[in-house]
């Protein structure tokens, strides 16, 4: 009774039941590939920094970012699962509903209307932290000290470089009124800001 008092107060903060740290905890418990859960800070640090740029929550878009995979080990490859069973994880553990709603609809095979900017704005993000880090993992240091704005934009326009990183997906970063350029330039810096628990 006492936890759920306490994750009430802490919903009407703002963050959306979890502490950062409690929502870390939780994927480090379900995903074992390191890889994966540097991805989950990386889109975190990005959704973070958009939800400042656009005077949102970033804590809550933080979250979003975090807990957004959550699934992914679970339903692997199938993308008719994953974000279904993740969001009923997030439900389960009380995550806030616009949280839930995010996790679901940035998995484009489901169609799910994206209809607020948080959930726009992490449909974006996944991408593109993959985008960025293949571009650190390309130069001599893999680093992401030396990759530039004007760099990621380049590899951008190459289709054959990290196939992964859906460019259609990136683009619709418009959405957030927000151009490709200042897009990549604001998620290239958070993710900068974070590069020690990325190893990049």
């Amino acid at each position: 009774m006492v936890l759920y008092f306490i994750r009430i107060f802490r919903y009407v903060l703002g963050g959306g039941y979890l502490t950062r740290e409690e929502a870390i905890r939780e994927i480090r418990m379900r995903i074992k590939n390191v890889n994966l859960i540097k991805h989950s800070l990386a889109v975190a640090a990005i959704m973070k920094s958009l939800a400042a740029r656009l005077g949102e929550a970033p804590e809550r878009w933080e979250l979003a970012g975090i807990l957004h995979d959550i699934d992914y080990e679970k339903t692997g490859n199938d993308m008719s699962k994953h974000s279904l069973i993740g969001a009923e994880i997030l439900e389960n553990l009380g995550v806030d509903g616009e949280i839930v709603y995010a996790v679901k609809a940035h998995n484009s095979y489901h169609g799910i209307e994206r209809r607020r900017r948080i959930d726009k704005a992490l449909y974006c993000s996944d991408p593109v932290s993959g985008l960025i880090t293949a571009c650190a993992l390309i130069l001599p240091d893999k680093s992401l000290e030396k990759v530039t704005t004007e760099f990621v934009l380049k590899k951008f326009d190459e289709k054959s470089f990290a196939r992964g990183a859906d460019r259609n997906t990136i683009k619709t970063c418009d959405e957030l009124d927000l151009s490709l350029e200042e897009f990549i330039d604001i998620s290239l810096n958070a993710m900068k800001e974070i590069k020690d628990d990325l190893g990049l």
